[in-house]
């Protein structure tokens, strides 16, 4: 007797190139918002897997990131000076979660971008996966619970009208960003590699490893079980840990180290074929004890495990370093990297 396969795992994506009549609300907030993971009508260049990859130097990471981080900051403290006041927490959740968004938008499209120059990984085997037919709803929803909720969670936890953002001290969120990545990774970690070995837990993670070669949009294509943990448990254990280390870890601090960390989960789930590592202040530490993570290492996370597997960071290899769960690169291998013509990325 053949096993019957269940309709909601099927990746088959073909509304991009269906009658746009049968199109849904949400197939037209993608269309809007023009955040597809690559265009139609542009080609996308396909390597094999000697060719080599180019480096993405660090400083171009931590611009794009910082530009958009501070942006509405800048607009926070400008908005003390003229008015004399501080936010109401109700002002400051809509002026922080709609830049979430438009962050979170900008980087789909850059990333796609860079996917026309630059080519995907294991692109001469197979392309990026789709957002599936079945489902178009439930990645949009992930998106939106994404961004509302986080920046909800760092309103209600660290928004006080008592602090502007010329409060800020910069030495402290030098080390809370040098920390952040390494914390939230050691909590991360497990949970993710608990979900892969234990029988009851696989059940709220498969859904996630249904995309074999995901695009930025399918970062959160989960159950709910999951999309809670990633969205809120993850991030508040990491929050109260480092409060717990006598770190301040005020709203504008946590708002930049979570624009760090949904920089990297974008680029992490984008396939992109560069050698770019998540920026961070130590980023030459984790480099020298060979402990960076690669988008290539979450990539074959998802291309070669299911229930075992290896890569259970997200945004170090630290954790596999020390517990061994690490494997080998195939595309971005360190002697593969092309420094000697660096990949670059627009900055707007």
């Amino acid at each position: 007797m053949i096993p019957q396969t269940n309709p909601k795992d099927s990746m088959k994506s073909t509304w991009r190139h269906a009658d746009r009549t049968q199109w849904t609300v949400y197939h037209w907030i993608y269309e809007r918002l023009n955040i597809y993971h690559v265009s139609l009508n542009q080609k996308v260049p396909v390597h094999d897997k000697g060719d080599r990859v180019p480096y993405m130097p660090d400083w171009r990471l931590h611009a794009w990131v910082l530009s958009r981080a501070l942006m509405p900051i800048a607009l926070h403290q400008l908005y003390v000076y003229l008015i004399n006041r501080n936010l109401h927490p109700i002002g400051a959740y809509l002026l922080y979660s709609t830049v979430f968004k438009m962050n979170g938008i900008r980087e789909v499209r850059m990333l796609r971008d860079l996917g026309h120059r630059y080519g995907f990984l294991d692109g001469d085997k197979h392309e990026r996966d789709s957002v599936p037919d079945v489902g178009v709803s439930k990645v949009l929803w992930s998106l939106i619970y994404t961004a509302n909720f986080r920046s909800m969670m760092v309103v209600m936890l660290g928004y006080s009208r008592n602090q502007t953002p010329a409060s800020m001290s910069w030495v402290s969120l030098v080390l809370e960003l040098a920390i952040y990545g390494i914390i939230l990774d050691f909590w991360f970690y497990w949970y993710h590699r608990l979900m892969h070995q234990v029988d009851s837990l696989w059940k709220y993670h498969r859904t996630h490893h249904l995309t074999k070669h995901p695009n930025p949009l399918l970062t959160l294509y989960a159950d709910t079980e999951q999309e809670f943990f990633d969205i809120i448990g993850i991030p508040l254990l990491t929050y109260f840990t480092i409060k717990l280390m006598g770190l301040p870890m005020g709203f504008y601090d946590w708002w930049i180290c979570q624009q760090y960390v949904v920089f990297t989960e974008l680029f992490g789930h984008s396939g992109v074929r560069v050698y770019a590592t998540p920026p961070s202040p130590v980023s030459w530490l984790l480099q020298l004890f060979d402990a960076d993570l690669q988008i290539e290492d979450h990539d074959l996370h998802h291309r070669k495990g299911w229930k075992k597997s290896y890569n259970y960071g997200k945004q170090t290899r630290v954790w596999d370093r020390i517990f061994n769960t690490c494997t080998d690169r195939i595309e971005a291998r360190k002697d593969n990297i092309d420094y000697e013509h660096p990949a670059t990325m627009p900055l707007f």
